[in-house]
């Protein structure tokens, strides 16, 4: 049941009426199993294992409060980590580490068989994984009071909207408000369902627009002209941000309909002037978690610039393992580190941290953008690409006189769409959202004329790759 499935639209209204119908313990109770049954739709098999491992959270959170003993909840914090970390290298990355392992001896000479496991991935386990720790080290840190209502557990942990490819919510924010007795706003629910909208346009008109282009180039990047390489690595730019910013801005949207408040995920990246900026817009959620749970631990900018630097290499490498078992990741997140060096080593890496770009930019805030973007785009080949060697091939295809030729399947409709994501996202540049009304009246007619603008794109040029590209991580 994928946010953009006719199963979906009918299955939101059902749960926000019984939502809104019940009150209290009754409602955690349907809000879990409304969740239960989002996450049964894709593979009843995973069940037992996303309650048991919240089970096995939920009582070390509780184990963590009660006792002073500082080696016991070191033991208790190691567990939650080993249990954790343990299943999620176990299907992701298990057979990468067996293939590699089989590679390192086969190079020494020593050639080895090793039978791949083959496990299926359970979808979302990586997201409710790094929710589940971030529960109990804020325990263990302290900063957070155990959660004893195992109905609002589960529930944060299995909380449909953010189930399948985040935000990675934070305990401190979400556990709350599943306690909070909540009343329908009426004017919250709007806007939610504006951000829904929103999201779904960028994603099934304009990801998915982008989408066969972009299958057909990298799948056989060897038969197709330079132009037509750099033409598809824009438009994958283009889809990853449609696709999993649509999803963010609709499962943001679906969990105000409950009342909820998720953190914003995305704030236009692609307007973004440095690489620095790039990753305080881009997927917010993941690179704070790892900023405050890895950089920050490890020492962060406080030490010496050397460790500063390996601190950094660091985040970015398990970052790119973290999207999958590939190399392709891990390369993608070591060049992403290498863009990021110059800033840090010249002490610019908050030069655009809360400065804020006119009604227009000017034409070296431009420039800045466009190279940040090339740089982002560059990297995403190798993140697209269905190996390393593939990657290369597809860099050294663009060297090529053909570069200055009309792209093949060129389709001035997709620019068309991506044009109008970007002018909308950037008059609500300081929004939450592109379609975000903030402080401002805008007459009820022209909001309407635009919402049915959106629908009509949506129904007539909708794609329908269906499945987002975040859920195979």
């Amino acid at each position: 049941m994928v946010f953009n499935s006719l199963e979906f639209a009918v299955f939101v209204p059902i749960v926000f009426g019984a939502y809104w119908a019940t009150r209290g313990r009754l409602r955690s109770l349907v809000l879990l199993l409304a969740s239960y049954a989002f996450y049964a739709f894709w593979d009843w098999r995973f069940l037992p294992l996303i309650a048991l491992s919240s089970a096995a959270d939920y009582w070390i959170g509780i184990a963590l409060a009660g006792s002073s003993e500082a080696s016991r909840r070191k033991r208790l914090l190691l567990l939650s980590v080993v249990v954790n970390i343990g299943l999620l290298s176990v299907f992701k990355y298990c057979d990468f580490f067996l293939q590699n392992l089989a590679g390192a001896f086969t190079f020494l000479g020593v050639p080895i068989s090793i039978s791949r496991l083959g496990l299926v991935l359970p979808v979302g386990i990586s997201f409710y994984t790094f929710q589940k720790l971030s529960y109990t080290i804020d325990v263990y840190r302290g900063k957070l009071e155990p959660c004893r209502d195992p109905l609002h557990f589960f529930g944060y942990v299995a909380f449909f909207p953010t189930l399948l490819s985040g935000p990675i919510e934070r305990a401190s924010n979400l556990l709350p408000q599943f306690a909070r007795q909540k009343t329908f706003e009426y004017a919250f629910a709007v806007d939610g369902l504006r951000q829904i909208l929103w999201g779904l346009f960028k994603k099934v008109v304009v990801a998915d627009g982008c989408a066969e282009v972009v299958n057909a180039t990298f799948d056989a990047p060897g038969s197709h002209s330079a132009s037509t390489l750099v033409f598809a690595a824009v438009l994958y730019s283009f889809q990853i941000y449609g696709d999993f910013s649509g999803y963010s801005d609709m499962a943001i949207g679906t969990a105000r309909l409950l009342g909820i408040e998720l953190r914003n995920n995305f704030t236009f990246p692609y307007f973004a002037r440095d690489i620095a900026e790039f990753w305080r817009r881009w997927h917010i959620s993941l690179t704070s978690w790892f900023r405050d749970y890895l950089y920050i631990p490890l020492g962060g900018n406080r030490v010496s610039q050397l460790k500063t630097v390996r601190n950094t290499f660091i985040i970015f490498l398990v970052s790119g393992l973290w999207h999958g078992a590939n190399w392709t990741f891990i390369v993608w997140g070591f060049l992403h580190a290498l863009f990021f060096l110059p800033l840090l080593l010249s002490g610019k890496t908050r030069q655009h941290a809360n400065d804020i770009v006119g009604r227009l930019p000017s034409p070296g805030e431009a420039l800045r953008m466009l190279w940040t973007f090339a740089l982002v785009t560059i990297a995403w080949i190798f993140f697209r690409a269905n190996d390393v060697q593939t990657a290369w091939a597809y860099l050294r295809g663009i060297a090529h006189p053909s570069l200055l030729s009309k792209p093949e399947d060129f389709q001035p409709k997709l620019l068309l769409f991506i044009a109008l994501m970007l002018v909308v996202e950037w008059l609500n540049r300081q929004q939450a959202h592109g379609l975000s009304l903030g402080e401002r009246q805008v007459a009820t007619h022209y909001r309407w004329l635009g919402y049915l603008g959106l629908v009509f794109l949506i129904v007539v040029f909708g794609g329908t790759s269906g499945a987002f590209i975040y859920f195979q991580f």
